[in-house]
């Protein structure tokens, strides 16, 4: 499956900082005190350290009472009591060869690598958001998890390892040189700043996990292995061995953490009052950046990935302790390793006499917590605030028309002016060409009507219409058969030979029909996306579409026994939008709350779309494995021409709303002045981009990168003035079909699917366009 979720827009509010620029990491929000002279900050302050020390403690006592708990609970008949005898040695029970099996060699072992596991992961999220200045970041963020994964399945296809042993080392291998590879990256040109750590992690993780889908759909056997180690487990962990040897590695981590916290903490205030403060804030990131790698690169070789705890710890920690960063990555630590004890011990009750995956019951426990928080007002001190609403327009900080709208609309000002003077000419006898050139556009007119074309978006249109009609060309001419690419283009056309009309019309053009009609849906969802949120990095998976239409569409293989419900799709992604907006209580101006509550309803999805693929048979699984890849594996006009049905009833409405959304680009404030209801808009363009992606899910599944891709690309092709909807759709389908094209003709004799390729080629897409000389300009 693809993961997707670690590419995460960052809130707007938390850029980092330049030159003096405070950002929500260091102050926070202003609230009247409680009690006392509320002019006398001092007031605060011992309160305040009061209730961090109380909250330290009150969690280390619930980490101990979890950790006798997990003593108590599980396989071997061995209550609370005999473990209070082992532990204390009462009457000689250490001599005990039963207890000293069921409590030394498994218990107690598993017990302590669940807290240290837990307390690593939840150090590290804390760690990452602290430097990212970002509430939402991860621990898989510098590709660790994707690293992992890799070197795990590479070690089982590659060099036959089976053993737990094997697997660990493999994972921590490939996690510290994924982890590597990033720093390496991201440190290029004198770099190293927080948004390129997120973007080089994410782009290189996004690289890993389709090279890990690479190997694991050519290698039946190497998938029957990998499916159950992804889900994460500690039913492995047997006496000390393990652990004894990845101690040292935790060790150093907790230490170095616990050595830049100082540091960390002047960095929130900006690179240049940390220099004047004596701080290098390159070797503070990359400090930290060593401290999570170790931190995670060790926990997820013990454990297998468990990618959501890092976030839920530290987003908690964050909300509990406020900004004082000592007391949230302690806290965040006690957090994790309390998730993931009683995780665990959840995980060895519910599905007796078999273990439940942890990963599923991480997020069951985290995505309820993450849900009431962001529903709460702690999110104010978190600096997540939504922007201020009310009955009346938004307040204005800034003159109501930037100046880039001011040029658009004396743009528009000066085309009347043009045509006024022309109907003056025509009326006066002297007729003017029929068109009429200004300052990059062509007025067409014929009679009473006339056409504003804008040239640099109708030559960018052009050329990618000849390029998607090379790509279908070339994707009919693939295959086997000896027709030339000659013989392939008039056939498209229903001319030749009748053989090669009809192998090219019945039998292939039908999946390319499909592939165009999918890719055209995901480059225009994700343009209205990522305009909607005013970020390049945004897609409409953030909010459950793509998990929610790949439980859909499961479930429907499930109650129908077949395969092949492309409206499943449409309905799983809409039914997960609909639970994500209703409980996060609406979208908001920034979207905030439905971004948070996005990511923990696909945390649940994702994990029990994972245990649905165990479950079932291994050839079952495998099949089903390669669709929720993105595939075009078996489709054709029976799923295309509802689509195309579809696209004809969205296109039009999308291409009505652009001239509104365009104005939403700017801030609200802006479009209220020039009679644009922003809410409005929102809510059509949001409903619009969901119904887009699941149309595109249900045809081939959840294809990765294209929606963020299509958008970036058609944007820099017909220039940043307008929204490039026509040009984005035009690219998404250029790629769904090239990418489909590449993937049936790679490896002789098998065939990838289009999502493993758009990931694979989609990682150095994503570091060239945003990680390249004028990314702070693109992003």
């Amino acid at each position: 499956m693809q993961t997707g979720h670690s590419q995460v827009p960052r809130p707007d509010a938390q850029h980092a900082g330049k030159s003096g620029t405070l950002t929500a990491e260091a102050v926070p929000p202003a609230s009247p005190p409680a009690s006392g002279d509320p002019a006398d900050g001092r007031v605060e302050q011992p309160s305040a350290g009061r209730r961090t020390g109380l909250l330290i403690t009150a969690f280390t006592a619930v980490v101990v009472l979890l950790a006798g708990l997990s003593l108590s609970v599980g396989a071997g008949e061995v209550g609370p009591g005999g473990a209070l005898d082992y532990l204390f040695d009462l009457g000689g029970a250490r001599s005990d060869s039963r207890l000293s099996l069921v409590i030394g060699d498994l218990r107690l072992p598993r017990t302590l690598t669940a807290v240290l596991v837990g307390a690593a992961l939840g150090v590290a999220g804390c760690l990452l958001q602290a430097v990212t200045r970002n509430p939402l970041a991860e621990t898989g963020l510098l590709g660790v998890n994707a690293g992992a994964s890799l070197g795990v399945v590479a070690g089982i296809a590659l060099l036959g390892l089976d053993s737990g042993y094997a697997y660990l080392v493999c994972a921590f291998v490939g996690a510290v040189a994924a982890s590597g590879l990033v720093l390496l990256i991201a440190g290029r040109g004198g770099g190293g700043s927080p948004m390129r750590l997120v973007l080089a992690g994410s782009a290189l993780g996004a690289t890993f996990g389709g090279v890990t889908s690479v190997i694991v759909v050519n290698s039946a056997e190497t998938y029957d292995r990998f499916r159950f180690w992804v889900l994460g487990s500690l039913a492995g962990v047997e006496g000390y061995g393990e652990l004894g040897r990845l101690l040292p590695v935790l060790a150093i981590g907790f230490a170095v953490a616990l050595l830049v916290t100082r540091p960390l903490s002047a960095l929130a205030l900006g690179d240049d009052l940390a220099r004047g403060l004596g701080h290098r804030p390159s070797l503070i990131r990359t400090s930290v950046a060593v401290a999570v790698t170790l931190l995670t690169a060790a926990a997820v070789a013990l454990a297998g990935p468990i990618s959501f705890l890092g976030l839920l710890a530290g987003f908690l920690a964050r909300a509990l302790a406020g900004t004082g960063l000592a007391a949230r990555i302690v806290l965040a630590g006690l957090i994790g390793a309390g998730v993931l004890t009683l995780s665990d011990v959840a995980a060895r009750v519910v599905a007796r006499p078999f273990e439940a995956p942890v990963s599923v019951i991480v997020a069951l426990i985290g995505a309820p917590v993450l849900i009431g928080i962001v529903r709460s007002r702690r999110l104010a001190s978190m600096g997540m605030t939504e922007p201020a609403t009310g009955d009346g327009p938004p307040r204005r900080r800034r003159p109501p028309v930037p100046a880039r709208l001011a040029a658009l609309l004396g743009r528009s000002r000066a085309a009347g002016a043009d045509t006024d003077t022309d109907t003056d000419a025509r009326s006066g006898g002297t007729r003017k060409p029929a068109r009429a050139s200004l300052a990059g556009t062509v007025v067409l007119r014929r009679g009473p009507v006339s056409l504003l074309v804008h040239r640099r978006p109708a030559l960018a249109a052009t050329g990618l219409a000849a390029l998607g009609l090379l790509a279908v060309t070339l994707s009919a001419y693939a295959g086997q058969s000896d027709m030339d690419v000659g013989r392939t283009f008039r056939a498209l056309f229903g001319q030749g030979d009748r053989f090669d009309v009809l192998l090219v019309q019945k039998f292939r053009l039908g999946r390319i029909v499909a592939g165009l009609a999918a890719g055209a849906a995901l480059g225009l969802a994700g343009c209205l996306t990522q305009t909607l949120a005013r970020n390049r990095l945004a897609t409409p998976e953030l909010l459950g579409v793509n998990d929610g239409a790949t439980a859909a569409v499961l479930l429907s293989v499930s109650v129908t026994g077949t395969f092949g419900a492309w409206w499943a799709g449409p309905l799983g992604a809409l039914a997960a939008v609909l639970v994500v907006t209703t409980v996060a209580g609406g979208l908001g101006q920034r979207g905030y709350r439905v971004l948070v509550v996005g990511l923990a309803m696909s945390a649940l999805a994702s994990a029990i779309t994972q245990v649905m693929l165990a479950r079932r048979s291994l050839s079952s699984a495998g099949s089903l494995y390669v669709w929720t890849s993105g595939s075009l594996n078996g489709r054709g006009y029976s799923v295309a021409v509802p689509v195309l049905i579809g696209l004809c009833v969205l296109v039009p409405a999308a291409l009505a709303v652009a001239r509104h959304l365009g104005v939403l680009r700017f801030d609200d404030a802006t479009a209220a002045s020039v009679g644009v209801r922003p809410d409005r808009v929102r809510t059509v363009c949001m409903l619009l981009a969901v119904a887009l992606a699941g149309l595109a899910v249900g045809v081939c599944g959840p294809v990765a990168f294209v929606a963020l891709a299509s958008p970036v690309i058609a944007s820099r092709l017909a220039g940043p003035l307008r929204v490039p909807l026509v040009g984005s759709m035009l690219t998404g389908a250029v790629l769904v079909v090239t990418a489909d094209t590449v993937g049936r003709i790679v490896f002789s004799g098998s065939e990838l699917p289009v999502g493993v390729v758009t990931t694979v080629l989609g990682g150095p897409f994503l570091l060239w366009v945003l990680l390249g000389r004028s990314a702070a300009t693109r992003v």
